[in-house]
């Protein structure tokens, strides 16, 4: 199985960014915009210390997640039922969710493409991924956001990389380091996936921190 970078940073995660009570990038709105009310389970591939678990709950849905560190993961056991796994290789059946979430994780993942296509293999007909990340045009090692106002698109968006650059020393990219891809090929993962785009929803201001996307399984 592959390390898990953030197990050395777990406690300070849970510390300053999954307790914390407001929600400056809107996710709990575009959540609701895109996955939307359910009855059943709800997979989140990436689920950390289960920060996104209430409000998955609150729409109805019985959250359960996966995610490869050990360390998130003892901070969200009580969260939400999760096991330790790779995201590229889900321990789930064929055809067996209703709906899959993958929420502010995708560039923690550079093989999001596999991702993505597991998310689509073990969604039932007529299920549902959610995808909600950073926004690809204005969120990166391109993106100078010390004014969130007149955010600085700089050379790189164009470049699909991997990168520890940030301009604060207060987030996650300087730490455990970020992928990037841009708009188009980011919405070309879920496609090719097999997935058809429904509704995209946007995130944080007064540039947009937050892109979601919601797709379906024929």
């Amino acid at each position: 199985m592959p390390a898990a970078s953030y197990d050395e940073i777990a406690d300070w995660y849970e510390q300053q960014i999954g307790t914390r009570p407001d929600d400056p990038l809107d996710l709990g709105r575009v959540l609701r915009t895109l996955l939307g009310p359910g009855a059943s389970t709800c997979l989140e591939i990436g689920c950390g210390t289960g920060m996104h678990a209430a409000r998955v709950r609150a729409l109805g849905w019985t959250p359960v997640g996966v995610d490869l560190s050990a360390g998130m993961l003892r901070h969200g056991a009580a969260r939400l039922p999760a096991v330790r796994a790779d995201a590229a290789r889900l321990p789930v059946r064929d055809a067996s969710v209703p709906a899959v979430l993958s929420a502010m994780a995708h560039t923690d993942m550079p093989a999001y493409a596999d991702v993505v296509r597991e998310a689509a293999r073990v969604l039932m007909p007529g299920g549902v991924f959610t995808h909600i990340g950073v926004h690809p045009c204005f969120c990166g090692g391109f993106a100078d956001r010390r004014d969130p106002a007149a955010v600085v698109i700089e050379p790189g968006y164009l470049d699909g990389h991997w990168t520890t650059d940030s301009w604060t020393d207060q987030g996650l990219r300087d730490k455990v380091g970020a992928a990037h891809w841009p708009l188009p090929a980011l919405l070309h993962l879920l496609t090719g996936a097999g997935l058809t785009l429904e509704r995209f929803a946007e995130g944080g201001g007064p540039v947009p921190t937050v892109l979601g996307v919601r797709a379906v399984r024929a």
